[in-house]
């Protein structure tokens, strides 16, 4: 390679990487705004507990989180360093997939701009959401998949079998991208992959990286495949799954980007030089029609988008190349100024920047709850903290904290040390399966439950305290309102433990 080639690469390296240290710090510098959403004090909490699997998903995630409060403490920076850092990993790998279709420096980037303003991929990058670890997963699979396409190295297949062993381990909709694999060779001609050891081996790879959270699923009796069923069944009951169709043009991927994966499809599928990859298109199309026809939430499919993409960057540099130089810089610039009015759009739906209260943050709070799920965790901790407090000591050793949801006994865990609160329990999710504590409580203070089902299992129960926050935000957390102390048990607490599992 000649030494000017040398430069091109480590310029072409430079621009995807200083992209990625900007994507970065924005997210370093705008996600510790509000607090812990309901679902990052679960993955918090898992953290401390770590296992090779829970009821919610498998291990990786906790396991990171982990890594990163061990490293630099508990705040919202650390624990979503590793989000971040997946978000900006994801965005060069997607310029890098760009590079091997053929694009060129401006292509490049446009592939991983695009791709790293996916409302889906912003708001994962800002939250210790699993995820976020699922979307570079999948991209990296899409990059090593074109590599072995281009290459003709099935040697690649090893790394592609790892990555889905790490996607397993991460978020069990890995199997669905692996489904779209699987029906990419059936339907073209990377069937003669079928023959290779390599293949095989990459199978027997993932199974092998899988295999711990296999064997805690098995000592469990598969409890995940429960709560997944269950979960869906709650998310089609309520109307979750309705949008599916729509959310595909504006979540999943940035609405800027709508032309270039329609222009990805079109590469794959329609082009000469797309041929050798129409692997790809069809693993897309396979995913996504397996989550229309079996109803599940849009933003499953998010993770396939980049793959388009970066074929899409190769089609608009086509594009660029067939008009006049004038021609070229004005089309250009009319496709930067709409990625750069997606992006705006993006960030202000995604990113935790909008003081509570404002119209921005109300606005959001009306499309999803990532920003209002993260308010008022601090005053139900200090709210319960002072309830304790007030008791006497003789009773403090008999007192147990209940939650009605597993978020709720999270947070009171991660945080009640402060006001040396017992270890909360909840029926729900993993928290069911960690039970009910040793020794048995016989006063229990009680947050997020009804009073009707309170009464079914506790006696001499009085309102004590509200989860209502300051802020008047209205979010789960204050779903019912009211902090029971209650007195008695009427049953064993064996018996209770049965009744109140349930999944959320």
């Amino acid at each position: 390679m000649k030494r000017t080639q040398y430069a091109h690469f480590f310029t072409d390296n430079n621009a995807l990487l200083l992209l990625a240290l900007a994507l970065f710090l924005l997210h370093m510098f705008t996600n510790h705004r509000y607090g812990f959403h309901q679902d990052e004090m679960v993955a918090v909490d898992n953290a401390y507990n770590l296992d090779w699997g829970y009821v919610e998903y498998p291990p990786i995630a906790p396991f990171l989180t982990r890594i990163s409060i061990g490293l630099f403490g508990l705040s919202l920076v650390s624990a979503r360093m590793f989000a971040a850092l997946a978000h900006s990993i994801a965005l060069v790998l997607a310029g890098l997939m760009a590079r091997e279709l053929g694009a060129k420096r401006p292509a490049q980037v446009l592939a991983a701009v695009a791709t790293a303003i996916a409302p889906v991929a912003l708001v994962q990058g800002a939250t210790v959401m699993y995820g976020t670890f699922d979307f570079l997963w999948s991209v990296m699979i899409a990059c090593f998949i074109i590599r072995l396409l281009k290459s003709e190295n099935p040697r690649w297949w090893l790394a592609i079998g790892a990555t889905i062993g790490l996607g397993m381990m991460t978020k069990y909709t890995m199997a669905f991208f692996a489904a779209g694999i699987v029906g990419g060779v059936l339907l073209t001609d990377a069937r003669r992959w079928l023959k290779s050891p390599w293949l095989w081996g990459g199978v027997g790879l993932s199974l092998l990286v899988f295999l711990p959270n296999i064997i805690w699923q098995i000592q469990r009796d598969f409890i995940s495949l429960d709560f997944l069923q269950s979960i869906h069944e709650r998310d089609v009951e309520i109307g979750r799954a309705e949008g599916y169709l729509l959310e595909q043009l504006v979540f999943c991927a940035n609405i800027a980007a709508i032309p270039l994966w329609i222009a990805g499809l079109y590469f794959y599928f329609f082009r000469e030089d797309g041929k050798r990859y129409r692997m790809l298109g069809w693993m897309f199309i396979v995913v996504f029609l397996l989550y229309l026809i079996g109803q599940g939430r849009s933003y499953y499919q998010a993770p396939a988008y980049p793959m388009l993409i970066a074929a899409g960057a190769v089609v608009w540099q086509g594009w660029l190349e067939k008009k006049s130089e004038r021609g070229a810089r004005s089309a250009a610039r009319g496709t930067w100024i709409a990625v750069a009015c997606g992006a705006v759009f993006a960030g202000m739906l995604t990113l935790p920047i909008a003081p509570i209260n404002s119209f921005v943050f109300n606005m959001v709070g009306e499309i999803h709850d990532v920003f209002t799920e993260q308010i008022g965790w601090d005053e139900m901790i200090k709210e319960v903290g002072d309830i304790y407090a007030a008791l006497p000591d003789e009773e403090k050793a008999r007192v147990g904290i209940l939650t009605g949801e597993n978020d709720e006994a999270a947070a009171l865990n991660i945080y009640g040390g402060q006001y040396g609160l017992p270890k909360a329990i909840s029926g729900s999710n993993t928290f069911w399966l960690r039970g009910y504590g040793n020794p048995l409580p016989e006063i229990l203070i009680v947050v997020g439950f009804e009073r009707q089902y309170i009464d079914m299992f506790l006696d001499q129960c009085a309102v004590e305290g509200t989860t209502v926050n300051s802020y008047g935000v209205d979010n789960d957390l204050a779903d019912p309102p009211e902090i029971y102390l209650c007195r008695k048990v009427r049953y064993p607490w064996n018996q209770i433990w049965e009744k109140m599992k349930h999944y959320s």
